[in-house]
């Protein structure tokens, strides 16, 4: 028998024509969930290996990665406690630059992904702008959510921060990436004064020369208007396309 559901299966992470077994799903179907969900937790609460990631993120050549931690006591109080994982225990690791660009790398709701994707989508974003922009050395942040990176940021002295972040897992992906940008970082900025790139993991999602274009278009775009945010749109596909965008 035919199954109708096999090819587009093939194209997507999605579940899809599960099935059943009765009133239920099939075994297999069911295992299939049990395990994503374990990776899922799993992804969520395995710590990043911080000394093996900053060997990696320094031989991008960017320069010697400096540490970040947020306020957060423990992984527990991280997922409690959303508003102590914005704002850094410390920022005595972080020299001012006055860079164009900064970066800061850090663990989120998925310390796997940034452990799997980080130091690749790094050097893809350094070969996109380096020579274009100047770039600040490299921050790790642990515990962290996006608004740490505000913090960062003003202490860099940077005028574009980009965050590289693990995504929260899913019951389809575990280790996706998103990078968040910021114009004139500064605590207190709020969620619509950023971009989102998100769904980073190739090869099924994002890849990271592809990512890296769309942040080098983003720059551009934040440095003529003067912000980021909702007020600033990707167009880098219409650039390929060679179509212009209507005001």
């Amino acid at each position: 028998m035919t199954d109708f559901w096999a090819p587009l299966r093939a194209s997507t992470q999605a579940r899809i024509g599960l099935g059943r077994a009765g009133d239920g799903l099939p075994t297999r179907s069911v295992l299939e969930f049990r395990a994503a969900h374990a990776a899922a937790r799993d992804a969520v609460h395995q710590p990043l290996d911080v000394e093996a990631f900053a060997s990696e993120i320094a031989s991008v050549g960017l320069g010697a990665p400096a540490v970040v931690r947020s306020q957060v006591a423990d992984r527990g109080e991280y997922l409690r406690r959303p508003d102590l994982g914005r704002v850094p225990a410390s920022l005595e690791e972080v020299a001012r630059a006055d860079a164009e660009v900064g970066i800061v790398l850090a663990d989120g709701l998925s310390p796997r992904a940034l452990h799997d994707h980080g130091a690749a989508l790094l050097g893809a974003l350094a070969q996109a702008v380096q020579g274009i922009y100047t770039i600040a050395p490299p921050v790790i942040a642990t515990s962290a959510r996006v608004a740490l990176g505000d913090h960062i940021g003003a202490a860099l002295g940077a005028e574009i921060l980009i965050v590289l972040i693990g995504e929260r897992p899913g019951l389809s992906v575990a280790d996706s990436l998103g990078i968040y940008l910021t114009y004139q970082p500064r605590p207190g900025r709020a969620d619509s004064e950023r971009n989102c790139i998100s769904n980073i993991h190739p090869p099924d999602g994002l890849g990271y020369t592809e990512a890296a274009r769309i942040v080098k278009g983003l720059i551009g775009g934040a440095r003529e208007l003067g912000r980021s945010g909702v007020d600033l749109k990707d167009t880098s596909r219409l650039e390929l396309t060679g179509i212009t965008a209507v005001e």
